[in-house]
């Protein structure tokens, strides 16, 4: 018996589940293989065409003393250190940095451009992210929990009045749009400004750091040619751990707003369609139940 009701669960709703799953990956990565792979040839060739060329300036250079230098370039961008500019770039490790790393880790971020490099310091970081990360999760989620606990335990919203149905609802979608604005909007605006980016690349940026994805194709504060304020990682860090702390308040509220916005839209269908009677100029709605 259990072995039939586990078959029937594999047959009924893991495999089509699991084969829309795989679909999906097999959809990214056709498009992603026909979006960059010929810009990644492209790169490629230029990358060879300038190393050539850099060999015709300067004579003296052979190719195994070009691609030592070019291994000792690569081996710099892995530990960390810019090898634009000079000796005199800000340090990875200030007090700033080392605040945007640590968020970086315990958020699960990572985007990859920088990590300890010594024993001491990869050591810490295991038991750092063995503690940071739980902490995290538990924050967040606690953070969702606690805003939908709140909301259910409000006055019941199908017994208000349609007006003040129609207030919250607009007041909710209000605050949802203004919470938007100021974690996925404005924060792509100040660094575009600062880096230098297109308000795309901003957005891109963004985005991927608040899904945590965290590619590292752009992070904040790493152009050497670039002057920042000593705050302003630390910043960064700040807005990720509220952006965070905002999604983890949207994934109840959207669906809730959502909901509102369907009763709302039913009751006054319902209500066109019966020619129900209003109290105080104003309809009063069916009771209906919600679970939000």
């Amino acid at each position: 018996m259990p072995r039939t009701r586990l078959c029937s669960c594999w047959g009924g709703q893991v495999l089509p589940l699991l084969l829309a799953y795989v679909c999906y990956l097999l959809l990214g990565a056709t498009i992603f293989q026909l979006l960059e792979k010929q810009a990644e040839a492209q790169s490629r060739d230029q990358f060879q065409f300038e190393k050539l060329r850099f060999l015709e300036n300067y004579t003296c250079l052979d190719q195994q003393a070009v691609e030592q230098f070019v291994q000792v370039i690569m081996e710099a961008w892995v530990k960390g250190v810019n090898p634009k500019g000079n000796s005199t770039n800000p340090s990875n490790w200030d007090f700033g940095s080392s605040f945007f790393f640590a968020g970086t880790v315990v958020t699960t971020i990572g985007y990859g451009n920088l990590a300890p490099s010594t024993e001491a310091g990869q050591v810490f970081c295991v038991f750092y992210a063995l503690v940071g990360i739980p902490l995290n999760v538990v924050f967040l989620n606690h953070l969702g929990t606690g805003l939908h606990a709140h909301l259910t335990t409000l006055e019941r919203w199908e017994d208000q009045p349609r007006r003040s149905q129609l207030l919250q609802t607009l007041g909710l979608a209000l605050f949802l749009a203004l919470g938007t604005l100021l974690v996925l909007i404005f924060p792509p605006m100040v660094f575009s400004h600062v880096e230098g980016w297109s308000f795309c690349e901003g957005f891109y940026f963004a985005f991927i750091t608040l899904s945590t994805i965290g590619f590292g194709d752009y992070v904040v504060g790493t152009d050497p040619s670039k002057h920042y304020i000593s705050v302003y990682r630390s910043l960064a860090a700040i807005w990720i751990l509220l952006g965070l702390a905002w999604l983890a308040l949207v994934l109840p509220l959207g669906p809730l707003l959502l909901h509102r916005c369907s009763q709302l839209w039913l009751l006054s269908r319902g209500l066109k369609e019966r020619g129900a009677p209003e109290t105080n100029g104003l309809p009063r709605p069916q009771k209906m139940p919600i679970s939000a």
